[in-house]
């Protein structure tokens, strides 16, 4: 899985911010502001990559238990699948 191309994220003060760039502004109106733990997950589905390691890139960079950071990956997951923002 990976994020679509033409999607950014950007930092403006304390807030992360997706913008679509490009022919997604087409397909994407407006932004999507993340938390620090969101825009983690986002930078590790910027390359193609597995649920497995960004599972595992979370558990090392953050203090949770695996059931915890499963379910809350698969929920960021999922989140991006509705707004069809991840090629899989």
């Amino acid at each position: 899985m990976k994020i679509k191309e033409n999607y950014m994220l950007r930092q403006v003060a304390d807030t992360f911010v997706v913008v679509p760039i490009g022919a997604a502004v087409a397909e994407f109106n407006g932004m999507i502001n993340l938390n620090g733990v969101g825009a983690f997950l986002w930078r590790q589905m910027e390359v193609d990559t597995t649920f497995e390691n960004v599972l595992n890139a979370m558990l090392d960079e953050f203090e949770v238990d695996e059931k915890t950071a499963s379910k809350d990956l698969e929920g960021f997951i999922e989140e991006l699948r509705k707004s069809n923002l991840i090629d899989e």
